[in-house]
């Protein structure tokens, strides 16, 4: 798989969120951002972003993804920090 792949799986699955991933191949990095994971647990906000890529892990297609969540006011304060 690919970065844009990923990234478009995650994006079609939580609409209007903000999605970047990179990665080497087998190892990816998903940052995603959206309305969607405002008052959730962090178990919840990772829950739904392994739903949109699921069948991709089970399929061994997809190895490792590591995933950073956050609401678009969390992300503005994250950059400000130089946080990611």
């Amino acid at each position: 798989m690919d970065p844009e792949e990923i990234k478009r799986l995650i994006s079609a699955g939580l609409p209007g969120c903000e999605v970047m991933v990179k990665g080497d191949g087998s190892h990816f990095d998903a940052i995603v951002v959206g309305e969607v994971f405002a008052g959730k647990s962090l178990v919840k906000q990772q829950q739904l972003v392994y739903a949109t890529v699921n069948d991709r892990i089970r399929s061994g297609e997809l190895h490792a993804l590591s995933i950073k969540t956050y609401t678009p006011a969390e992300w503005e304060k994250a950059r400000k920090l130089r946080v990611s």
